[in-house]
């Protein structure tokens, strides 16, 4: 096997790899609450060998036996939480936070199973009923349960999270917070649900009202990232064009007489 096919085919694999990551992140640069996400890679000498039968990679990579398959190796996701920025609305319903912490939402899914999410994406709107819910029509979480107020009458909430009409207190916001976010994953839209191994801590946050935490998302870096990967990819294209021409010239040219 020609060691170069090999570098340059997993070289291909990962840049595409990374290109789907960040044409995802484009595509939510724009949606409330979304935070983006982040690739790594191993370079071969960190892996070699380090299991025959490595079954964390994707059906189409080889298998690494002996110690002269080289190349580059898919890591792990990862996902950038830092804060957003804050755009105004004007609504008393669109609540962002800043700091730590997320929004606790009761999630029913097509099944009619009922979970709790988390989400950093505070547009919410009344029902008749008066319940509080996201767009979806999910119900926001407060510490006593559902949040449930009165149409009618004119609703603040303050910096704690504690929602009041015509002054009186109502009910208080729920956040929750995790000491820590490896162990949240992605659900849904823009959802986070908590793995085996998660532990809650107390949030330190503020909620403004009339304010919504947009995707932390910088299009201008993106875009940068955008044309480098679409390079290191056509540089892989190239060497394989390369290798395939000189095996061409090796078997086809040199033993003719």
């Amino acid at each position: 096997m020609v060691k170069g096919l090999y570098t340059a085919y997993t070289g291909m694999i990962n840049e595409q790899h990374r290109m789907d990551v960040l044409t995802n992140n484009l595509a939510n640069s724009t949606t409330v609450g979304f935070k983006k996400e982040g690739t790594t890679s191993q370079s071969f000498d960190t892996v070699l060998m380090y299991k025959l039968k490595d079954t964390s990679e994707a059906p189409n990579i080889p298998r690494r036996i002996g110690y002269d398959q080289l190349g580059v190796k898919i890591g792990e996701n990862y996902t950038d939480y830092s804060q957003g920025s804050f755009k105004i609305t004007d609504n008393k319903l669109d609540l962002a936070l800043s700091g730590d912490g997320f929004f606790s939402i009761e999630f029913t899914n097509k099944a009619g199973e009922t979970s709790e999410k988390y989400t950093r994406d505070g547009s919410f709107t009344l029902t008749q009923e008066g319940y509080l819910v996201t767009k979806d029509g999910d119900y926001v979480m407060g510490t006593n349960g559902r949040i449930k107020l009165d149409p009618l009458r004119d609703v603040s909430v303050d910096s704690s999270g504690l929602i009041a009409q015509e002054g009186v207190p109502v009910a208080q916001l729920k956040i929750t917070d995790f000491e820590d976010y490896d162990y949240l994953k992605k659900y849904g839209e823009n959802f986070l649900e908590p793995v085996e191994g998660a532990r809650m801590k107390q949030a330190n946050f503020k909620v403004y009202s009339g304010y919504l935490e947009m995707s932390n998302v910088n299009i201008v870096t993106e875009m940068v990232d955008l044309i480098a990967i679409t390079r290191q990819y056509e540089s892989n294209q190239k060497i394989i064009k390369s290798i395939d021409e000189t095996l061409d010239i090796a078997a086809n040219q040199l033993g003719r007489v």
